[in-house]
């Protein structure tokens, strides 16, 4: 992806129980979420905000290091 560094998803159409049970637990309704070292950080609109300010490449080099070459 654009940031360059590796990380995990959870495809919410093909798993219905989380689909159903994760909007309770993160108290945010909709999807796509991203979350980072277990805490929410948002949905599309935030997300696509921070991309476009660079705040998200600073939040995810922040706590993902970089591989080794």
């Amino acid at each position: 992806m654009s940031c360059g560094k590796k990380f995990a998803y959870v495809d919410v159409l093909s798993n219905p129980d989380i689909r159903a049970e994760l909007p309770k637990y993160a108290n945010w309704p909709t999807f796509p979420q991203l979350w980072v070292n277990g805490e929410l950080v948002g949905g599309c609109d935030i997300i696509t905000d921070m991309h476009q300010k660079g705040e998200l490449k600073t939040l995810i080099d922040e706590v993902v290091p970089d591989e080794e070459a």
